[in-house]
């Protein structure tokens, strides 16, 4: 008896089994490939919030750094009060602005230097070059019709300020000729940066 029971149970296993032909093999599969494929976007942008994240700090660093260019190139022009007629290119220093910031940089740019900075490179691995350009149109003595300055006195609310072939508004120009600083820091994995600053 229980021999016969067996048999017809094998028999209806191979009938069922027989009518099912693998369909839910096949949407096993499907549903496979669908998982595999939001993982692998899930991965990639995973992947891609890294590398955004990466750039701006680095290109914050580089931003930062530039103030270490800024101060040196002060500190250059205060220290030489004396020879800011005539053009020094090996200085990174022009006694005219006529030209273009960044051409001038490429060609004739001075490393900065300073407190944790070594051959032009700070702590960050970022390499500060700059440039100064006297707002003047010529080389030679200023003048209040050829050069910018800052507000004269000591009030910071002055607009009293100085334009080209204009003289200055309300008073004589101050001795504070402007100045016109170019920053250019080359970082980690090709990042570049630019930042300008006038000063007087």
């Amino acid at each position: 008896m229980n021999l016969k029971l067996n048999i017809n149970s094998t028999q209806a296993c191979q009938y069922r089994c027989a009518k099912q032909r693998g369909v839910v093999l096949f949407f096993a599969l499907i549903a496979l490939v669908v998982m595999s494929l939001a993982a692998v976007a899930l991965i990639r942008s995973v992947d891609t919030n890294t590398i955004i994240a990466g750039n701006l700090g680095f290109k914050q660093s580089a931003t930062v750094s530039a103030d270490s260019g800024v101060e040196t190139a002060i500190t250059w022009v205060f220290g030489n009060q004396a020879i800011l007629e005539a053009d020094h290119l090996d200085e990174g220093y022009y006694a005219t602005s006529t030209g273009d910031a960044k051409t001038s940089i490429e060609e004739n740019a001075k490393m900065a230097t300073g407190i944790g900075i070594s051959d032009g490179k700070d702590s960050s691995g970022n390499t500060i070059s700059y440039v100064v350009q006297r707002m003047c149109k010529n080389a030679g003595p200023s003048s209040p019709t050829h050069c910018l300055f800052g507000p004269p006195g000591e009030d910071p609310n002055s607009n009293a300020d100085c334009d080209y072939g204009n003289p200055c508004l309300n008073a004589a120009p101050s001795d504070s000729l402007m100045y016109r600083v170019t920053v250019k820091v080359i970082g980690p994995k090709n990042t570049v940066s630019y930042t300008q600053a006038f000063v007087y």
